[in-house]
């Protein structure tokens, strides 16, 4: 995703690619190229320390990493200030979209799975994507009061996200992939995303680092910037 995102940022005529961090590079080099923005994909084990420390130093954020837990984006957003961050699970703007529809249907069809795919090297499960949709979806029904049958603690039923059902599959030659199949009496709804490359996640990379200037504070989702 670095090595796709820093090709974006080259090719856009309204950016300038500045700097490129390796996981040999420290930190300072973003400072020392002057740096506005910086994009963050390194890892669970990473995220949260590297963001943390951008914002304290004014560099504004841009996180598509996915292991930030609740307390590390309250920490995030208490430093934020001279510098912003947006924080999204998910660049592709269908896979936005996707989440945006499961939410809006969570509130009339309340019974519902999520069944997510990825490649190998992919080191969370569920996938950040997967997290937010259950979160998202566990929200919009609350919201609405609407009742729904209850998953049982069960270790073949994959995980749970506030009451939601999550399943993670990771095979070779995935890149991304997400279902949320809803279910009523006599019909089934089912949204799905694919991402057959990469490519896909850049539009909503560039969308962000050109807005996260004008977006103050911590900003959880590339929802509110489309």
């Amino acid at each position: 995703m670095g090595s796709v995102t820093c090709a974006a940022v080259d090719d856009d005529p309204d950016c300038e690619l500045v700097a490129r961090i390796d996981a040999t590079d420290g930190l300072d080099a973003a400072l020392d190229a002057g740096a506005d923005v910086a994009v963050e994909f390194t890892t669970p084990a990473t995220v949260a320390g590297n963001a943390s420390w951008l914002l304290e130093r004014g560099v504004h954020v841009v996180v598509g990493a996915t292991g930030l837990t609740d307390d590390d984006l309250t920490d995030l957003e208490r430093r934020t200030g001279p510098a912003n961050c947006i924080v999204a699970p998910n660049f592709a703007i269908g896979a936005v979209l996707m989440m945006r529809a499961a939410s809006e249907i969570a509130r009339h069809l309340p019974d519902v799975e999520v069944i997510e795919a990825h490649h190998p090297g992919k080191l969370d499960a569920p996938s950040g994507t997967a997290a937010r949709t259950a979160r998202l979806v566990a929200e919009a029904r609350d919201a609405d009061g609407a009742t729904h049958v209850a998953s049982a603690p069960d270790p073949t039923r994959g995980g749970n996200v506030d009451g939601v059902p999550v399943h993670a599959i990771r095979l070779p030659g995935v890149v991304a992939s997400q279902e949320v199949l809803f279910g009523a009496t006599g019909q089934t709804v089912s949204v799905r995303h694919d991402t057959l490359d990469r490519t896909a996640f850049m539009p909503g990379v560039l969308l962000a680092v050109k807005r996260v200037a004008h977006h103050d504070g911590l900003t959880v989702g590339l929802d509110a910037l489309l």
